[in-house]
């Protein structure tokens, strides 16, 4: 991601914004079992919407899914009468496994993801010995989003915006006045996203989080995961740009890189992996498809002794 790039793509949605448009309708489902927000947007004129970051229930216990949490974005969906035009994944999940596939059976929908799934894709293949019979290519998803693309929901104007750190491949989509950004940040009391997955850089996460950070102040902020900071009683994923820049623990204004690399470093070293992590990443750079069933016709998952 040029600094060009950066420049263009941030003008393009400031441009964006400040034009009087349609706001987009969000309704959010939380998961509590992987602390998950999922997102549906849609245009209020034209009735069409977009899924982000959905959750299949996977019971790691016994290794079996289930669609209770999909099935209430069904029901929503098809109660307001929306048409699906997109299933939309921020990164590639560490603590869930998308339900896009069977969503997509559902509801239909073109199943999105950054362009940059391609490294995610290469050095997890790698971690799992995920063989050659796995693409490595992004072919699991409909359509890969380049930084600064712009797209519509209806009558509302859309841009996808590279913001990596987390992980190689993280998008922010932003729809009329309302960001979808994922695990960049958490709500202002929580702070940022880890930044030590294969693939992640702590400094690259500030510069993006900067970036999104110009969008104007009343921007919406919908993010991917609450996990309810200490004295909240409650769990929440709407914030804005300007409480983001005025109150986040870890990145407001006036905490520069150094400081902010220092602080997400030391921090990430204390942190243990996600509880999902080895079934959520086989299947989520596969596009939500389980792994193609050995010869007695089963699904297996691979855990790697010693490697992460």
């Amino acid at each position: 991601m040029s600094d060009t790039a950066i420049t263009t793509a941030t003008a393009q949605i400031l441009m964006m914004l400040r034009h009087p448009q349609t706001r987009p309708v969000v309704q959010s489902f939380f998961d509590p079992a992987t602390f998950t927000a999922s997102h549906v947007v849609h245009d209020p004129a034209t009735k069409e919407a977009a899924v982000i970051d959905s959750v299949l229930d996977y019971d790691a216990a016994s290794g079996r899914t289930n669609y209770t949490s999909a099935q209430q974005i069904v029901d929503y969906v098809k109660a307001q009468g929306l048409n699906v035009i997109w299933q939309l994944e921020t990164h590639a999940h560490a603590d869930h496994l998308s339900a896009a596939p069977w969503l997509q059976e559902q509801l239909g929908g073109k199943l999105g993801i950054g362009a940059d799934i391609v490294r995610v894709q290469e050095v997890f293949g790698k971690i799992f010995n995920a063989g050659t019979e796995f693409a490595r290519d992004g072919s699991q998803f409909n359509h890969l989003f380049k930084d600064g693309e712009q797209f519509k929901l209806g009558n509302l104007d859309c841009i996808a915006l590279h913001v990596p750190g987390h992980t190689p491949a993280d998008m922010a989509f932003v729809i009329g006045d309302a960001a979808f950004i994922g695990d960049t940040l958490f709500m202002p009391d929580y702070g940022t996203a880890r930044a030590d997955f294969p693939g992640g850089d702590a400094r690259m996460l500030y510069r993006s989080i900067r970036r999104l950070l110009t969008l104007p102040p009343q921007t919406r902020l919908f993010l991917c995961h609450d996990y309810k900071a200490p004295g909240r009683d409650t769990f929440a994923w709407e914030t804005t740009v300007g409480a983001e820049r005025e109150h986040n623990i870890h990145v407001h204004d006036g905490v520069d890189e150094e400081a902010f690399v220092a602080m997400r470093t030391t921090r990430d070293a204390t942190l243990d992996l996600p509880n999902l992590i080895m079934p959520s990443v086989q299947v989520n750079i596969r596009g939500g498809h389980m792994p193609e069933p050995e010869d007695n016709g089963v699904s297996y998952i691979k855990i790697p002794v010693n490697r992460l």
